[in-house]
């Protein structure tokens, strides 16, 4: 059996699995202070009663230490600074203890569970509050040197835009949920509302926004018109620098797909190697609410077992839809 842990800026979620039961998602908790929120985990996790053999699972937004289970600081995680969560849970739960950063998790869970399945090389875009990526190859995550490969989010798009992973213009800035309701301020004059300041207060949030679009709102339409050719922008280089044969897109995606696609795919053709993009598809993320808990799973699963590139028969994704079929 296998507990995880889904830490994230919000809410907290346990859960378990096994081959024989899938996954379980017991509780879900506000994420709090660190001593707070583990003491709750703790709490639900002895609730359990684990077998001596179960393992957990932490997911956690980074930036963290996975090889020393340290959490460092991340930016939707006020006062979570140098928290050994690993040494922790292994003194209190006596069960061997993995971290892993959320975006290569929920890379993980949807390769093994989700749209990725079957995929040789799938590359995971989190598109959420922010933008990073988990690539997955051969059933094998790339981590890079450091940990780090997959930040996708620190790129930077244009010379000036919206701020996103602390740099204007970025990928984050332009394409995230955090960054997108900024983008009204970097529309040509003649496309800006009267007053911005005035929009912008009655549209704080991404959904508000698509809520507009989808009403008519020529500047909510024009905002998601320049999201989407940042974002194909932005796939046209994943595309032909990695040649994927599937790129799985999170939670903003999938809300906002029919907004973003008029302007995201014609980008995408034009800009993208024609065999790389004829052989890739673009999907959106299956696993919904259940992906944090799913991701923390997959953290225990990938610490016991090697990665031999099998994946559950299942079948694919009915929302995967082939690029080339656009």
């Amino acid at each position: 059996m296998i507990a995880g842990v889904d830490i994230g800026g919000t809410k907290c979620a346990v859960a378990t699995w096994s081959s024989r039961q899938g996954l379980r998602e017991l509780a879900r908790f506000p994420t709090q202070s660190p001593t707070l929120t583990l003491a709750r985990v703790e709490q639900e996790l002895a609730r359990l009663r684990l077998p001596r053999e179960a393992v957990i699972g932490v997911a956690c937004g980074g930036p963290l230490d996975a090889q020393k289970g340290v959490i460092q600081s991340p930016p939707n995680l006020p006062g979570w600074d140098d928290v050994t969560v690993v040494a922790q849970l292994e003194k209190t739960q006596r069960r061997r203890v993995f971290l892993m950063n959320d975006a290569n998790a929920n890379a993980l869970a949807e390769w093994r569970f989700g749209a990725g399945q079957h995929s040789r090389l799938m590359v995971y875009l989190t598109a959420g509050t922010g933008m990073g990526a988990g690539i997955v190859i051969d059933g094998r995550l790339l981590e890079g040197v450091c940990g780090n490969a997959g930040e996708v989010g620190h790129l930077r798009l244009s010379p000036r835009g919206p701020v996103g992973f602390h740099k204007a213009g970025s990928f984050e800035g332009w394409c995230s949920g955090g960054g997108i309701p900024e983008i009204v301020r970097f529309l040509p004059r003649a496309a800006q509302p009267a007053d911005v300041a005035a929009w912008q207060a009655r549209h704080r949030t991404t959904r508000s926004i698509a809520e507009a679009a989808r009403s008519g709102d020529p500047v909510a339409r024009r905002v998601f018109a320049e999201a989407g050719r940042k974002l194909g922008l932005a796939l046209a280089g994943i595309v032909d620098l990695l040649n994927p044969d599937r790129i799985v897109i999170g939670s903003l995606y999938g809300r906002c797909r029919d907004l973003l696609d008029e302007t995201l795919l014609p980008v995408l053709r034009r800009e993208a190697l024609a065999s790389s993009l004829a052989a890739c598809e673009i999907v959106p993320a299956s696993l919904g609410e259940q992906t944090g808990s799913y991701g923390a799973i997959c953290v225990g699963l990938s610490g016991i077992e090697p990665t031999t590139g099998a994946t559950p028969d299942k079948p694919r994704n009915p929302q995967a839809i082939a690029t080339k079929k656009h």
